[in-house]
């Protein structure tokens, strides 16, 4: 895991699991399930399991495959798991923040994961130090742990009838906390899921041959371990999975829908499905809708591996510029605990790519990249394509320029960070050293997501706040745009 490279790109807060397999062992299809969602998150991960007596944990920093082995494995007994990988957003790197987060109740352990943000986080954590309830970690899932085991009837007032314990204490939950958050939840005896009112979080259901379930961040996920995809986890929706069975309960109905966009142009693995389409096409939607945009008289197409290859494919595609590959990445240096010196961490991009200047040489070049948060690396990739040979060099970005920082669980906390807010698009240019850049429209964007779902008749609605500055949902008052700290402070603070 690499710490504070803020140049290698966006990091994504969370994937979550539940697992809920009768007659098997749910850890190990649990650990399969995370190593397919490795890419949302590379800091921490766990498993929590029930047998339907006892509850069993294991959970550390790092990636799956460096936390999990056979002996752990084999002491998480069960057929009930939930798991979670990890990239903080709220609370900071340590042990102590990692999820899944397991406490013992009167009516047995329970366990959370979660993905996202609560914007209330602050509010709810004070109702809960009030209550004298003692909080050990600094980091929202925490506080929604503690609220499910701490529930109050006041909180509860007007839940339907036929709820289970633990459905009542998801109902108060959903009608208190404000934010983006998807979540697997384990009982002694049940596997549960929700996702907020907007949708703001992903999370889909799938079932397995032998008559189990499983819910995850991504369809990828159901895939690996061999599951068929079912159908979203809708926004405000409860699923409770348990020995009779499935049942769902609307909590909440959806004000607005609001997918994070961004899962399509980059966060989503491309073989998961959103929305009833595959991220891979739209991604080439988006490349295509980039040529209409933006003609450059070019020679080769080549994408900043490995998001953009889609757009940078539909792109060609659209334009009939010949795609190529310029970039080799070393998927592997995103991987290392060893930090670099301060002479590499300068050079990071060339840690993390190299140029085919055979490929290059004497070209003009179209690099077609998935966004621009902070413009350090396209300012070392422009300068690495010249080394290379590229005689022209067109940065185009297949999403429009992030203006906007996001409370829902993606890494981009301050408007200071964010070069498309400190600059226009001719500043930009300059800084990162391009003969020109091009930016696909909002509304380019939005087309190309939309498409196929609004013709198959799907309700559909989307967050695009990191480029709008449109929040479906009521965001922190802070009082200056150039620092987001006194929000985490408040957010954070025992």
């Amino acid at each position: 895991m690499i710490e504070d490279w803020d140049d290698l790109g966006l990091q994504e807060e969370c994937g979550v699991v539940g697992v809920y397999a009768p007659g098997r062992e749910a850890a190990s299809l649990t650990y399969f399930a995370m190593y397919s969602l490795q890419h949302r998150g590379q800091e921490s991960a766990g498993i929590v399991t029930s047998d339907g007596q006892r509850s069993y944990v294991h959970k550390g920093m790092g990636l799956v495959s460096q936390i999990f082995n056979d002996r752990n494995m084999d002491e998480l007994h069960g057929h009930i798991a939930i798991g979670h990988n990890r990239y903080s957003t709220a609370g900071s790197s340590e042990l102590r923040n990692c999820s899944p987060f397991l406490i013992e109740t009167v009516y047995g352990p329970l366990a959370v994961a979660h993905n996202g943000n609560l914007t209330n986080a602050a509010a709810l954590r004070n109702t809960l130090l009030e209550r004298g309830v003692g909080l050990a970690a600094t980091t929202d899932s925490e506080v929604i742990t503690q609220i499910l085991a701490a529930h109050s009837e006041t909180w509860a007032k007007g839940h339907p009838p036929g709820l289970d314990r633990w459905e009542r204490r998801l109902y108060s939950l959903l009608k208190v906390a404000e934010g983006a958050y998807a979540l697997t939840i384990l009982t002694r005896d049940a596997l549960y899921a929700v996702r907020d009112a907007n949708g703001l979080r992903p999370l889909c259901l799938g079932r397995m041959d032998d008559g189990g379930w499983v819910v995850a961040s991504e369809s990828c996920a159901l895939m690996t371990i061999g599951a068929e995809y079912v159908r979203e986890i809708e926004p405000g929706e409860m699923v409770r999975i348990d020995e009779s069975g499935l049942k769902s309960t609307q909590v909440n109905t959806p004000k607005k829908r609001a997918l994070c966009i961004f899962e399509y142009v980059y966060f989503a693995r491309p073989d998961s499905i959103y929305e009833g389409q595959v991220v891979h096409e739209v991604r080439q939607k988006l490349g295509r809708q980039l040529a209409r945009e933006a003609k450059i008289d070019a020679d080769i197409v080549i994408p900043v591996p490995d998001s953009a290859i889609p757009a940078a494919i539909g792109y060609s595609m659209e334009s009939g510029i010949p795609y190529t590959e310029g970039l080799t990445k070393n998927r592997y240096i995103g991987r290392t605990f060893i930090s670099p010196d301060d002479q590499l961490r300068k050079s990071s991009v060339r840690l993390k790519y190299n140029a085919l200047s055979a490929n290059l040489a004497g070209k003009k070049v179209v690099v077609i990249d998935d966004s621009i948060v902070r413009g350090n690396t396209s300012r070392q990739l422009v300068q690495l394509l010249r080394d290379g040979g590229a005689s022209e060099i067109h940065m185009l970005v297949s999403s429009p320029p992030v203006r906007h920082p996001c409370f829902m669980g993606i890494d981009m906390a301050t408007y200071n960070q964010l070069i498309a807010h400190k600059y226009d698009i001719e500043e930009i240019r300059e800084l990162i050293g391009a003969d020109s850049i091009y930016y696909l429209s909002l509304e380019g964007m939005e087309r190309a997501v939309k498409e196929t779902v609004e013709g198959q008749h799907r309700p559909t609605g989307h967050c695009n706040a990191c480029f709008s500055g449109n929040y479906p949902i009521p965001v922190p008052e802070w009082v200056g745009e150039e620092d987001r700290s006194k929000f985490i402070a408040l957010e954070m603070a025992v």
